[in-house]
Order: C-alpha cells, then structure tokens, then sequence
C-alpha cells in the first residue's frame, strides 16, 4: 500500500486528541496511521507549536523534495534560439540531435510556457474554422472525385509522386501562390501566377510541368476552388490524374492544409500582396520550410526525403 502524507483534517484531529491527553499508540489506531508518524507530530505540539505551523513546516520541506530544474547553459540557450528563429520545433531541435541538449522535449515545451524561450514562435495550434462552419466556396459540377483516387492508385500511401494543392490568397483577395505538397517527402513547392484566374493558374502549371521530368509526379489532388477548373487540360497535356477533395473537407488535403499555415507563418501572410514579390522570394519561403527536419520524418528534411526518391538520371535533369 503506498504511503500517503497526512492530511490536513488529520492534523487537526492529532491535535485536538493530543490537548485531551490522548496516547500516541491511541491516536495512531484511531486514524489508522503508524505510530511513527503520529509520533512526529506530537513532539511538534509538545514544543508549544499548533497543526498549522506544522502544516507550513511540510510545506516548505515539500519544495526542496523532487528533481531540481535542469538548467540549460548559455551555448544551449543559444543555439534553441537560433534554431527556434529559423523555423525549428522543440522536438526537432532534440530529435534531430545536431547538437547535444541536456534534457527532454516535454521539458523543453514547459520552459517555453515558463518564458524562458519566446512562446509565440511555437508550431500553430487550435481551429481555424468555427464548430458547424460549412464551406460554400467553388463547387465545380464536373470533376474526378476523390474517392476515384483510391482505386486508379490502390498504394497512394505508400507511393511517391503524389501531390496535394491548394491557393493561398493574398491581400484583398487581388493576388494568389500555387501550392503543392508531395505526399510521401512533405516537399512543398510554391508557384506565383500573374493573377487568381483558371487561365492564370493553367499557364503557370504547364510551364512548371515542362520544367520537371515528365511523369515525375503521378497525381494532384486539389480543392474545389474554380481556379483549377482547367484541370482536364493539364491532364491531357502532361499525362497526369487530377482529383478534386470533397466541398468544405479540408481533412481530405491535411498535409496540404497544414503546409500552408506554415507558409503563411514563415513569409506569405494574407496581409500581402503577392504582386508586388518575384517568383523568387516565392520559393525561397517553401525552400526554407524544406531544410527544416521533421519528426514525422524520422528528423529529416523534406528535401532530404524528396531527393531520396530520386535516381541519377531524374536528379541531373533537374539541374
């Protein structure tokens, strides 16, 4: 039977029986307590003190029981900082190992809600969305539907090459960047097109598809939204399955979905305009979220992961 404190009722009762000149062996079977313990307490009283300074004395002996708080060194101190400000997360900091840290991921997130580190810099958490929020954004009536997916690639867990997409809208919904995330490596890929229309987004992903090795890629599957409703265009042009999420089930694109939330925590946020950036700066945000290790990952890289699956030939035509 595990051994338990005494209570503050108790306390009170070893006292008040203690004033009536109960015995101590009296008092233990009364409470059921050793006779040790109820012995402590009686030669406390006997120096003139009551259950309450007793209680205050367990008290402040209680605090130096336990563990002491680790403490990290300046150079470790150091370097979580930076690592934090380039976009790694505590557990990938101690996962990935790159440099010794001197306790455990649990501890590392306490000391970031003890302020030790800058806590808004964390992973984002919560909902974006309201209980019951139901989406009434781009339905389009003609589309290859999700769960055509599972039977024309029966191993699309397993499988590389397949890709998720999605927009993100800049400033006054007046701007736009392509988004597309490969499944398997979590690689994103972020493309500018000159505006927010079907035809813009047509245009951009043809160029980039003439860019890469054909069948690099084996199948996207997008949203709803009616600026990919040229999609049976792309499909014939480069060989590739486009599929189309259910309406309001931004589940069926989670990895996507969260990529996105990243990209707009690392550079692209909605109050910009997306107009007024290169293609270049574009890429680079998606290129510093790529050298970021990852836990699901087995703390690599998604680029790591991404060139992985890729043979000498493929890699030397994309240089």
């Amino acid at each position: 039977m595990p051994y338990t404190h005494l209570t503050t009722d108790e306390l009170v009762l070893i006292e008040s029986y203690y004033h009536h000149q109960v015995s101590t062996a009296k008092i233990a079977a009364l409470l059921k307590r050793s006779r040790q313990t109820v012995h402590n307490v009686v030669q406390f009283l006997k120096q003139g003190c009551t259950a309450l300074d007793y209680y205050k004395q367990y008290k402040v002996n209680k605090q130096r029981c336990g563990r002491k708080k680790i403490t990290l060194s300046t150079e470790q101190r150091s370097y979580i900082t930076n690592k934090i400000a380039q976009g790694w997360a505590p557990d990938v900091i101690i996962g990935r190992a790159e440099q010794p840290v001197s306790c455990s991921v649990r501890t590392l997130y306490r000391r970031f809600k003890e302020k030790f580190f800058d806590e808004a810099t964390l992973p984002m958490k919560g909902k974006r969305k309201p209980k019951g929020h139901q989406e009434r954004r781009g339905k389009q009536a003609f589309k290859r539907n999700i769960s055509e997916r599972e039977t024309a690639y029966p191993f699309y867990k397993e499988e590389f090459g397949h890709l998720e997409g999605d927009t993100i809208v800049g400033v006054h919904h007046k701007s736009a960047v392509i988004t597309l995330v490969e499944r398997l490596s979590k690689a994103i890929i972020t493309l500018k097109p000159e505006g927010r229309k079907a035809s813009d987004i047509e245009k951009t992903l043809n160029q980039w598809f003439r860019s890469i090795p054909r069948h690099l890629f084996k199948s996207i599957t997008f949203d709803c939204g009616k600026e990919f409703s040229n999609w049976k265009t792309l499909c014939n042009q480069h060989d590739i399955a486009i599929f189309f999420a259910d309406p309001g089930t931004p589940s069926q694109r989670a990895l996507n979905e969260n990529s996105n939330g990243l990209l707009r925590k690392d550079g692209l946020p909605k109050e910009m305009d997306f107009n007024q950036v290169d293609r270049a700066f574009v890429s680079a945000v998606a290129d510093k979220r790529n050298q970021i290790p990852r836990k699901s990952l087995n703390y690599q890289t998604p680029l790591e992961v991404f060139l992985s699956h890729l043979d000498d030939a493929v890699l030397s035509s994309l240089y």
